[in-house]
């Protein structure tokens, strides 16, 4: 056996390839060639620098892209503001209804067994209205699903309230009681709306360093 067939059979053998020639025959020349032996233990020596490598930490990009990330959006934190003032004011009409202080002729007959039950679930409506708006001020996420309830009660009232009106049922006192569900109703629709625009734009990616295969050689 020859050198170059010898270094070709290490060369396998170190790679975990199966050997051009028997192992037996390669280790009796390594044996009697010092210039082999030389050779095997130098292409040792650079398998293994390049097959193993010490560990290095890469650079923490933490601080810079949390520096470059858009701030959450915190959308119509005015419009809830505004939503709260006016869940304050129908949950005070509603209070001022349970406790006596609307007019008698608000709740249309006060005194009989079916009127104060009528009067009892407008005053509970009323309560409940002012704290769905409420909640959906504070959790902006449930404002879909009170949009269509306030939606429906308030087109069903309108139609009552302008009969009653022609009809001289109800004082404008009372109709314009309702004023405050109409403007919830609307900053329910706005809030609702500022949460579907979308997100800011992306800041300048170019900021953010880029890990390349040579920063951590």
């Amino acid at each position: 056996m020859n050198c170059a067939t010898c270094r070709e059979a290490l060369s396998a053998r170190m790679d975990g390839e199966p050997e051009p020639v028997p192992e037996t025959a390669t280790d009796q020349h390594l044996r009697g060639c010092a210039d082999c032996r030389s050779w095997q233990a130098r292409a040792t020596a650079l398998t293994r620098t390049l097959r193993v490598r010490p560990a290095v930490s890469p650079p923490d990009l933490a601080p810079a892209v949390l520096a470059a990330a858009p701030a959450p959006r915190q959308p119509g934190r005015w419009t809830r503001a505004a939503l709260v003032a006016v869940a304050t004011t129908q949950l005070a009409l509603g209070i001022a209804q349970l406790v006596g202080v609307a007019p008698a002729s608000a709740h249309g007959g006060h005194d009989e067994p079916m009127g104060g039950h009528l009067f009892n679930e407008s005053t509970a409506w009323n309560l409940a209205l002012a704290v769905g708006m409420l909640w959906a001020a504070l959790r902006a996420r449930t404002v879909a699903g009170l949009l269509p309830v306030l939606t429906g009660f308030l087109v069903v009232l309108g139609g009552f309230s302008v009969h009653d009106l022609i009809v001289g049922a109800v004082p404008f006192a009372r109709v314009a009681s309702h004023v405050p569900l109409v403007i919830g109703l609307g900053l329910l629709y706005a809030l609702h709306r500022q949460q579907r625009l979308p997100a800011p734009s992306s800041p300048d990616r170019t900021a953010v360093p880029v890990l390349r295969s040579t920063d951590a050689a």
